[in-house]
């Protein structure tokens, strides 16, 4: 990152991105078999007062998706998780996705990201090693992942003391039980999505369940979106 105007994007897109995370702190993750079903589950999050939506580009339709939610859901931040190359990552912009998670760091894509589309991208990273790479070369964030094969919470607290400067996104293993401890541990947000989405509500398409699940995760991070 040589360039004094692509420090200076990094850094807004960065900023802009953070006082999402520190107002919402819970980013939902969608992966739908069926474009209605996802957008049922993305309305029954938002019903739940969820802010930040993500759409995994392995759910069907995934660009179709995007547009869709943005369309019915205005006032709310949908992105594109599992972007895995320039394709699908130019796919997702192309439907106008506000942010990027990858689950894994990918230097041209995080340029294209940030520098071309001031996009956030948040690669995915589990060392010290990985976690600092990825943000020295310009990552809005660092997903860790997955955090629970690490040591859930006690791993974001041990990363603190050397990084306590990068902002951390636990994924993987998040509950509705653990994520506090995850926030509590230094984690800026968390993400989940079997959580939120029990594959027996889904399937029996009890968005009711599924929007009170969200409001109880809301409840426990003390997130208010009134």
């Amino acid at each position: 990152m040589e360039s004094t105007q692509l420090k200076s994007t990094v850094c807004e897109v960065r900023y802009h991105w953070q006082q999402l995370l520190i107002c919402h702190k819970a980013i939902a993750v969608i992966r739908s078999p069926q474009l209605e079903i996802g957008l049922a589950m993305a309305q029954a999050v938002a019903q739940g007062g969820i802010k930040i939506i993500e759409i995994a580009w392995n759910s069907d339709r995934p660009d179709q998706l995007v547009t869709l939610i943005r369309q019915e859901l205005p006032d709310h931040i949908i992105g594109v998780g599992t972007i895995l190359n320039q394709q699908q990552l130019q796919e997702a912009i192309a439907c106008g996705t506000q942010f990027i998670f990858c689950p894994h760091l990918n230097p041209n894509l995080l340029l294209t990201a940030v520098q071309e589309y001031r996009i956030p991208l948040i690669p995915g990273a589990l060392s010290p090693t990985e976690i600092v790479t990825a943000w020295q070369l310009g990552a809005s964030a660092v997903k860790v992942f997955p955090i629970q094969a690490v040591g859930g919470a006690n791993y974001i607290k041990s990363l603190q003391a050397p990084l306590g400067h990068i902002d951390l996104i636990p994924t993987g293993g998040i509950t509705l039980d653990n994520a506090p401890a995850m926030i509590s541990a230094g984690a800026i947000a968390v993400g989940l999505s079997s959580q939120l989405f029990p594959k027996p509500l889904v399937e029996a398409e009890d968005w009711q369940a599924v929007a009170k699940r969200t409001q109880t995760l809301l409840a426990s991070l003390q997130v208010s979106n009134s």
